[in-house]
């Protein structure tokens, strides 16, 4: 059969005229007509790269100097800018990672989904609507008839994400690109999402290329699997062949990494840093009872000791980066008490005193939006040093320095601007500012979510280093539950802003687990091509 997407010894390189650096290197693949490929690497292997290489688009700094790229009869590679605008969005589409930068939040979710149909005159408003709306179905998506009614801020991340597919499946293209599109969801949203987008596929015999660092969510999805490395391309089979005889070295270690670990951690308990006790916490005015007009947390308590770590689990909306907001003062709790180091710690961040807001220091998801890019590495750690512990001159340059071999980063980083680093350096850099508070608390917020499996391991593993260096405590917010399993020492599981479990870290790797908590395990892919079908859709 002829291939229906071809792609032969596709080079892309990046740098100015005559400085030029390769960043994928005669890089080939075929699929079939209804295929679904995945591209499986770490940060910087060229997966995104190759998969917008099939709209024929390279990133600023970056061109396509070599090889081919074809979807049916049109080679992508060698269009120009009028024949790309009108193939991009009709024959080819593609599905970003982070569904909420791609929507305008001013515009309502319908307008937004039909809009490639219109600017290809494919079919009219009334037309497109419909469409829109029978795809809303089909991606299981609630309420299909309004939803598209709705502003994206008005709907789930998980349903955005669904509704980002329906935007790029309104015109029916030949082939659409899926770019880690389920990276920063819960697990239980993931299944949803994942089993949306694979009947979707299927009923439109779309060609797919999805790209991902997880072997076990593509394992789900994939018919071949092709694995990068540095632009290179280590093995390309079908994925029962690369799920149970990997050819490559690095292919056996991103399959070791999915493997869920029994270890668990057991650190001799210090004394108790914060103790939280009955907390309720919402949005909006707070009545006379003393509750929130948006209640979100209810009654939770918490104790964390120091050299210890407390891991917090629950789905999107569950409560818990409202409750890393209440420990760290920037959304005021209604009810309850906190103590810190035994004394009394007031609810707002601005009545706090300098020495408290030090003592608690948070480690946001996100670095990109968290780290100032256009602002130095040394400034950006400086800020702290200067505020806390009045460092300046030659003390806050050498403090810069140690906070940056603590992380384990080189010192000459302090005079790059944050921009020109990579996700798992600006991450290193998100942490060492926490760190130069000295504090005795971390709050760390989905600190791994947006890293790929290689990357989030070295975060992991340096988290642990500087605990037991450092004896500082840790609250650490994850839907990743293998990371909370062997991480912690302590785990909260939430559901809808109250506690259903809290256990040690030994009882939860063995059980008994309550209901909730079990739907979670069970919504953890494995590598097993089976296991999706077998969930049964929450949707």
């Amino acid at each position: 059969m002829t291939a229906h997407v071809s792609v032969e010894k596709l080079r892309v390189e990046a740098g100015p005229q005559g400085q030029e650096r390769t960043i994928v290197h005669d890089v080939s693949f075929s699929l079939e007509r209804g295929e679904v490929l995945a591209l499986i690497g770490e940060s910087g292997s060229g997966k995104t790269t190759i998969a917008l290489s099939l709209l024929g688009y390279a990133r600023p700094g970056c061109r396509i100097s070599g090889g081919a790229v074809h979807v049916g009869e049109d080679n992508m590679a060698a269009m120009n800018a009028a024949q790309l605008a009108g193939v991009r969005g009709r024959k080819v589409a593609y599905v970003a990672q982070s569904a909420a930068a791609a929507f305008n939040p001013s515009r309502r979710i319908m307008e937004q989904v039909i809009e490639s149909a219109l600017m290809h005159g494919v079919m009219s408003r009334s037309q497109a609507e419909s469409k829109a709306i029978e795809l809303f179905k089909q991606l299981s998506l609630p309420s299909p008839q309004t939803i598209g009614r709705r502003y994206p801020h008005e709907v789930s991340g998980g349903q955005l994400q669904r509704l980002m597919a329906a935007m790029a499946l309104i015109c029916e293209p030949e082939l659409i690109i899926f770019d880690e599109p389920t990276t920063a969801l819960d697990v239980t949203t993931q299944v949803d999402v994942l089993k949306a987008f694979k009947d979707v596929v299927k009923a439109y015999n779309t060609t797919a290329v999805y790209v991902s660092h997880d072997l076990a969510v593509v394992a789900q999805i994939a018919d071949q699997i092709l694995v990068l490395q540095n632009g290179r391309m280590m093995e390309n089979n079908p994925t029962p062949t690369i799920l149970n005889h990997a050819e490559h070295a690095y292919t056996r270690q991103l399959l070791s990494a999915v493997q869920d670990s029994d270890s668990y951690k057991d650190n001799e308990p210090g004394e108790v840093v914060i103790d939280i006790a009955n907390i309720d916490a919402g949005y909006g005015k707070i009545s006379r009872d003393g509750k929130p007009e948006i209640p979100i947390l209810s009654d939770i308590s918490m104790r964390v000791r120091r050299g210890q770590t407390v891991g917090i689990i629950g789905e999107s909306g569950s409560g818990k980066s409202t409750f890393a907001r209440v420990i760290a003062g920037l959304l005021p709790a209604a009810n309850g008490s906190m103590l810190l180091n035994n004394k009394e710690l007031t609810p707002a961040i601005v009545d706090r005193s300098k020495a408290e807001c030090q003592q608690i220091q948070m480690v946001f998801q996100n670095a990109d939006t968290a780290l100032n890019p256009a602002h130095k590495v040394g400034d950006i750690l400086g800020r702290p040093l200067t505020f806390f512990h009045g460092l300046k001159g030659a003390a806050r340059k050498q403090r810069v320095a140690e906070l940056l071999e603590l992380v384990k980063l080189p010192t000459d980083l302090a005079d790059r601007k944050c921009g020109a680093l990579s996700g798992g350096q600006k991450q290193r850099i998100n942490l060492a500012r926490a760190l130069a508070a000295e504090p005795s608390v971390i709050l760390c917020d989905e600190v791994t979510s947006a890293l790929d499996t290689v990357v989030a391991a070295a975060i992991l593993e340096l988290l642990g280093e500087l605990q037991a260096k450092l004896n500082i405590a840790i609250v650490f917010i994850s839907h990743d539950i293998s990371t909370v399993k062997s991480l912690c020492d302590e785990i909260m599981v939430l559901y809808k802003g109250k506690t259903v479990q809290y256990t040690s870290g030994k009882q939860f790797a063995s059980g008994p687990y309550e209901p909730y908590t079990e739907l979670l395990l069970n919504s953890v892919p494995t590598l097993d091509p089976t296991w999706l079908d077998s969930r049964q859709s929450r949707a």
